[in-house]
């Protein structure tokens, strides 16, 4: 019974910070609808946060009943004559005098905006928490200099100072961030390098690290480092036994492993040492010329190393454009995926379910609040990218059917209305029985 605690703590943890993640992200899209619906003259007579039996709720001086349910699997917003939760059917009849604030009553332009909205506060929501990291974490310097040393393991000697500007190492002259990553080509790989740096103003030699240790800086959901336990900070010092130097040697360890399981030695700052054991998985992953090709991963990414750039303030345009490019990234990658899945580029694993998601939302969580807050705005981006989907009882749908509506002149039949409906209410639980089988039988 007591193996069984430590488990039953982590789903219980997977579930909760799911639950989180979605509540605001489904709060942020439904808030969409609501505001904008409520700009454009339509009328909302419950906001829901959960489905299931009202467990709270209150009603604002405009009528519109606000509610938290028992089942916080989403939310909805449910308009003046609107025939269920998800806006979908021709309606229910309502008095001609207010038929105007309904959805179906309401113009063209109203419901469109109406419905718009959701995915375009998903992504404005994605684009304020990327802003929000560039501007409180800053960006790097364009100066080469150092900011906050970072805990080594025994053996890396670091005499590197926080305000050090990088002059050269063993001998190769750095004027830019590129210089010193174009120089780990001609640097061996060892465990100590001749700095020469400017402190003081003065040009002085210091003993300093490799510039691209093993240091994971970050770890990927659902990946095998991540089930094995590792974290953004560890630093891999040997691979089946032979002592690790930089990070490309473990890339090298898992391509040659084929699969096979991998014993890593990792020190963990006020930990020590301790040894992991996983298996690489493979992955379908983009080509740099285009397409895909399937490598070998255990999910950590480098690039950092005992020190940290030192950074500048990023202004307000310039960290608001940074976000928007990347939940622009995030939108574009979901596309290329998807096609990618359906042209058969790539398997159909690649899809996963619930259960993945939820995964990868209590491993976020783990990893600190910055990570969890981040996985947010990557899960926002791509939640406000599929209910754009032309699948009818998705946004995307109805923006379908009201473009038909301004081309045509005329919305789409009853009839039509309900039997699309239908087929998009099998497509989205077809494809959610999918993923789900996905996440129990895809390796």
């Amino acid at each position: 019974m007591s193996e069984l605690i430590p488990q039953f703590g982590g789903t219980l943890w997977t579930l909760a910070a799911f639950v989180v993640a979605l509540a605001v992200i489904v709060s942020v899209h439904e808030y969409g609808h609501y505001i904008v619906g409520r700009w454009s003259g339509i009328r909302a007579e419950v906001f829901s946060v959960g489905f299931g039996p009202r467990l709270f709720s209150r009603r604002d001086r405009r009528g519109t009943l606000w509610q938290v349910a028992a089942v916080p699997l989403g939310g909805y917003v449910r308009f003046m004559g609107d025939a269920n939760a998800a806006s979908a059917g021709p309606g229910r009849p309502v008095d001609p005098a207010i038929r105007r604030q309904t959805l179906t009553g309401a113009p063209l332009w109203a419901r469109f905006s109406t419905l718009l909205a959701g995915p375009v506060f998903n992504f404005i929501l994605s684009i304020l928490i990327f802003a929000g990291f560039a501007v409180f974490q800053g960006l790097p310097s364009d100066r080469v200099e150092v900011g906050r040393i970072m805990a080594s393991p025994p053996g890396v000697v670091n005499e590197l100072q926080p305000g050090d500007r990088i002059l050269a190492v063993d001998g190769h002259q750095i004027k830019n961030w590129g210089d010193l990553g174009r120089a780990i080509e001609d640097l061996p790989p060892t465990a100590q390098h001749e700095w020469r740096v400017e402190r003081g103003g003065v040009s002085v030699t210091v003993a300093g690290p490799d510039p691209m240790p093993a240091r994971i800086s970050g770890v990927a959901p659902r990946s095998a480092a991540a089930d094995s336990g590792l974290r953004a900070g560890d630093v891999i010092t040997s691979v089946d036994g032979d002592p690790i130097t930089r990070f490309t040697e473990v890339r090298a360890h898992v391509e040659a492993a084929e699969g096979q399981p991998l014993l890593l030695t990792v020190w963990r700052e006020g930990q020590g040492e301790a040894s992991y054991t996983l298996a690489p998985k493979r992955q379908d992953l983009p080509a740099a010329g285009g397409g895909f090709e399937q490598r070998w991963l255990i999910g950590i990414s480098g690039g950092e190393g005992f020190f940290t750039p030192a950074t500048r303030s990023a202004g307000p345009f310039e960290a608001l454009w940074l976000g928007i490019t990347q939940t622009w990234a995030i939108i574009g990658s979901s596309l290329t995926g998807m096609w990618a899945m359906i042209s058969g580029q790539i398997g159909a694993c690649n899809l996963g379910g619930a259960i993945s998601i939820a995964e990868s939302t209590g491993q976020a969580a783990s990893a600190g609040g910055a990570n969890f807050l981040w996985w947010i705005a990557v899960l926002s981006a791509a939640i406000g990218f599929l209910n754009l989907l032309p699948i009818p009882v998705l946004d995307g749908g109805h923006l379908m059917f009201y473009t038909w509506e301004a081309v045509t002149g005329r919305p789409p039949s009853d009839r039509a209305l309900n039997l699309l409906t239908a087929i998009g209410m099998a497509a989205v639980l077809t494809l959610m029985i999918f993923g789900l089988t996905n996440d129990l039988f895809c390796p």
